[in-house]
């Protein structure tokens, strides 16, 4: 895969772009180590949270299937397209930074980066290569400790 292109926002730097996305947390707390039967009750208490769609996603793509890795995709794509909400509801345009360092992010850029994992193992290229894209125009810092903890393989 080639290095994406980096769309800088040039206002931005002057001040004059859009705010940072700040979501509020959403659902209940999360840990990484959490069982499999511990994020699905956690999804189920709060299915709009991205972060357990994200660590149900990650999970699978652990699994190393074909089988997984598709359902890894739905997963993900679930957790992305809720966080897209909150973000929407928050305020967010449809551009300017998604700050990895806010906690309460996190759960949607893992879910963007669970959803081009399992897309370019499904052969998804397009879709792969539009996620990793966005992830890193919305927060470099996220790009490089995701890519770094879930190395596409």
């Amino acid at each position: 895969m080639s290095e994406p292109v980096t769309h800088r926002n040039l206002l931005a730097a002057a001040g004059t772009g859009p705010a940072p996305a700040l979501l509020p947390p959403i659902g209940p707390r999360i840990i990484d180590e959490a069982g499999r039967d511990d994020l699905v009750a956690a999804v189920v208490a709060e299915p709009a949270g991205s972060l357990g769609w994200a660590l149900l996603a990650e999970r699978a793509l652990a699994e190393r299937t074909a089988d997984a890795d598709v359902t890894a995709y739905a997963f993900a794509r679930t957790g992305y397209h809720r966080g897209l909400d909150a973000l929407r509801r928050s305020g967010w345009k449809g551009a300017g930074p998604i700050p990895y360092e806010h906690e309460a992010n996190r759960g949607f850029l893992r879910a963007l980066w669970s959803l081009a994992r399992a897309a370019a193992r499904i052969g998804d290229t397009v879709e792969h290569e539009r996620c990793a894209q966005f992830l890193r125009d919305s927060t470099e810092t996220g790009y490089r400790a995701l890519t770094s903890a879930f190395p596409l393989e």
